[in-house]
């Protein structure tokens, strides 16, 4: 056991060897966390004699749970780990709630329903409820329901707050939905984790049998705990209080799928006895690296205050590239990948880009493939591998050629028509009977004797698509797009949705017609939707990794997480892009705890990339650069020509890169400046809303107003001769 010990660094040892009592470790990124608790593990039972099932060590993961039982075998001796408690909080509470949930009215053989599973019941309780799918999606009510199970709210409490539209429907349907499922002797994913409390309220002799069984308690990634989470272990733990907890606060990112962060924070209100271990020492980045976390996270205000710090050595400075538009960063990206490739002797699998939202994706393999370099999505799928964008390429193809039958068959249910297999056959027999195709039937429905329903929905889409062909004859791919979701309302009915999943399927729509809007910009006078399309053939045609275990992957941060690699590459560094809010203080303080995963993710060498104009949402848009570039000390951050960067400080005058021009449809800038020598592009600071760049200038003398994208408060058109402008030169 001693050399056990000796395995590990002096705060290390202390973690693991602090037996009794409440414990919280901070661990820092790339400090060693697994480390300490598998050690602390094989040290309790090597050392202090503890029975193996006496100890329930909680993770999120499965291979993390299987990670650490190896480790702990392999501390031991194989097979040592037998009768430990070691898994996930879902599997370890579905294992407790066969042995006692029949104790709250359930048999021991109750199915676990996924999250089809569980949509499918919510469905058929709206429609039980008599609540259209149309008013409130069913992803929309069935994350409602989640989100309120993941914070221990119950039916009746959760009816007792729903204020706005959406959450009385959803109430409706929670308290039916739970009393469906307690007649299938079913629960969901999320009554894994509730179901353990109700059971403890109800039975408080079953409660003090698993405090006394369970005498140490260790928790994983402890900032990511949600309420229900939190509240199982501080009940089992309430006996012996051996509870010991790792994480790290500046590591907290998940908000958005029910994680508290005030878990950790206020793990000391919780236990005032606990020790507070923090381990510091970095063993995977450079010092440079984490001088940049450090700079950055410390700028949060709800945090515990650590400051990571690394034997590695300086290493190299970081590395600002800025770009004119988004293609132009994607290239900059793939050329020094290339240079630091030849000049380093690295490997494309050294290499990872990350990007805030999915959608960003697109541009990088478009550019990557272009220039042979072999990538993989991580976490996603290829830009035009997903979903909603094959659905509304397929309709492209069809306005080009309604010949073709297999884009057809798959947009003619894409928004939901009604329109069934029985009925697609009937149309698909009756062009073959007339030697036509299935569009030509759809157009004959009226004499082919189909149903007035039918012959109503038949009539609505074929409409639809002569609308769109007419666009097309005339208009650009960027007019035929936008038509398209305006007409079918996919974009709006996502918007609706309002889950994280289906936001993350907007942006990628929004992000073909920014696509749409870029190739027609520049490619007036062809034949714009064939070219548009033998492109996107030839970019899903080709072969993203030509060598299979040495690309360079790509993946949002979140995706990121528990990831490292040599070179990373953090782009799109833009206001409203990353950070993507920073009006919410604390979902400010979310996007700096995720900017300093992303750097933390790096070795050797971190590049920030941000772009001073990017198409949004079709739109080419004028962008400030984010707040977080400013907030590293100038001393480690240089120019991509090497040169040293004056870092300016959050609220300072914004003086990085020249001013960008608007851009009009045909890509022209706009050169045009009135009498007060205000215009379109320049960078101004008003003593109330902060730094902004102007978008449009129109009036002239007293009723000159100015339109500005301000950092801190959005967008505002304020007259001119009121508002004290000092211009940023």
């Amino acid at each position: 056991m001693i050399e056990i010990l000796q395995q590990l660094n002096d705060v290390q040892r202390e973690a693991v060897q602090t037996t009794t009592g409440p414990v919280m470790v901070l661990a820092g990124a790339g400090s060693g966390k697994t480390r300490v608790i598998t050690h602390r593990i094989a040290y309790l039972i090597g050392e202090e004699n503890v029975l193996p099932h006496e100890i329930l060590a909680l993770t999120f993961t499965n291979k993390a749970a299987g990670e650490m039982r190896h480790r702990v075998d392999e501390l031991l001796h194989s097979g040592s780990s037998r009768g430990l408690w070691i898994g996930t909080f879902h599997s370890i509470f579905a294992r407790l709630l066969r042995n006692y949930i029949h104790l709250i009215g359930y048999e021991s053989n109750f199915s676990i329903y996924d999250s089809d599973d569980s949509r499918s019941l919510i469905r058929q309780v709206m429609k039980e409820l008599n609540i259209p799918v149309d008013s409130v999606p069913v992803n929309t009510i069935q994350g409602i329901i989640s989100r309120a199970k993941n914070s221990f709210i119950l039916p009746d409490q959760f009816q007792a707050k729903a204020s706005d539209y959406n959450g009385q429907k959803a109430a409706k349907v929670y308290e039916v939905y739970t009393r469906r499922l307690r007649e299938n002797n079913a629960l969901d994913f999320d009554d894994l984790l509730i179901k353990p409390l109700e059971l403890f309220q109800a039975q408080p002799t079953v409660l003090e049998q698993l405090q006394n069984y369970f005498r140490y308690i260790l928790i994983d990634e402890y900032q990511d705990t949600n309420r229900a989470q939190y509240l199982v272990a501080k009940l089992l733990a309430a006996v012996h209080r051996n509870i010991f907890v790792v994480g790290d606060d500046a590591q907290s990112i998940y908000s958005w799928r029910g994680a508290d962060i005030t878990n950790i924070l206020n793990f000391q209100d919780d236990y005032p006895e606990a020790s507070v271990i923090k381990l510091v020492e970095n063993y995977r980045s450079t010092q440079t690296i984490l001088r940049a976390a450090n700079g950055v996270i410390k700028r949060n205000r709800r945090q515990i205050e650590k400051e990571l710090f690394s034997r590695q050595g300086s290493g190299e400075p970081l590395t600002l590239l800025e770009s004119f538009n988004e293609k132009r960063e994607a290239e900059k990206v793939g050329e020094h990948i290339r240079t630091w490739k030849l000049t380093k002797g690295l490997d494309y699998r050294d290499f990872a880009v990350f990007y805030r939202t999915n959608a960003q994706s697109r541009v990088l393999e478009d550019i990557f493939r272009m220039d042979g370099i072999p990538y993989r999505i991580f976490g996603s799928v290829s830009f035009y591998k997903r979903k909603e964008i094959k659905d509304a390429i397929a309709y492209l193809r069809f306005v080009n050629n309604d010949q073709d039958t297999e884009s057809l068959l798959r947009i003619i249910n894409f928004p939901p028509r009604k329109i069934g297999e029985v009925s697609i056959g009937k149309l698909r027999g009756y062009a073959v009977a007339h030697n036509i195709s299935v569009y030509e039937a759809i157009l004959r429905a009226g004499e082919a004797g189909f149903p007035a329903r039918l012959q109503h929905a038949l009539q609505r889409f074929s409409a639809l698509v002569e609308q769109l062909k007419d666009i097309a004859g005339e208009g650009s791919v960027y007019e035929v797009l936008s038509a398209l979701y305006e007409s079918t309302g996919i974009t709006s009915l996502l918007q609706a949705e309002n889950t994280p999943e289906s936001m993350a399927r907007y942006e990628n729509l929004q992000e073909l017609l920014s696509m749409a809007r870029d190739f027609s910009d520049h490619n007036e006078g062809v034949n714009g939707l064939d070219e548009f399309l033998n492109g996107i053939s030839l970019a899903t045609d080709y072969d993203e990794i030509q060598d299979s275990d040495n690309y360079v992957s790509l993946m949002t941060v979140h995706a990121a997480k528990g990831l490292e690699f040599p070179v990373v590459f953090i782009t799109g560094l833009e206001e409203r892009l990353f950070p993507l809010n920073y009006y919410d203080s604390d979902e400010l303080e979310e996007e700096r705890r995720l900017f300093y995963v992303a750097v933390t993710r790096a070795r050797q060498k971190v590049f920030l990339s941000w772009s001073k104009s990017r198409y949004h949402y079709g739109q080419p848009q004028l962008c400030m650069k984010s707040m977080f570039i400013d907030e590293i000390d100038g001393d480690i951050l240089v120019t991509e020509g090497g040169g040293s960067f004056t870092g300016e400080k959050r609220g300072d005058s914004e003086r990085v890169g020249a001013a960008v021009p608007s851009i009009d449809r045909a890509g022209n800038r706009d050169r045009t400046k009135d009498s007060s020598g205000l215009k379109s592009g320049m960078r101004v600071y008003h003593a109330m809303f902060g730094p902004g760049i102007i978008v449009a200038v129109s009036g002239s003398g007293e009723r000159q107003k100015a339109k500005i994208n301000f950092r801190n408060a959005g967008e505002k058109i304020l007259m001119v001769q009121y508002a004290n402008l000092t211009v940023e030169q």
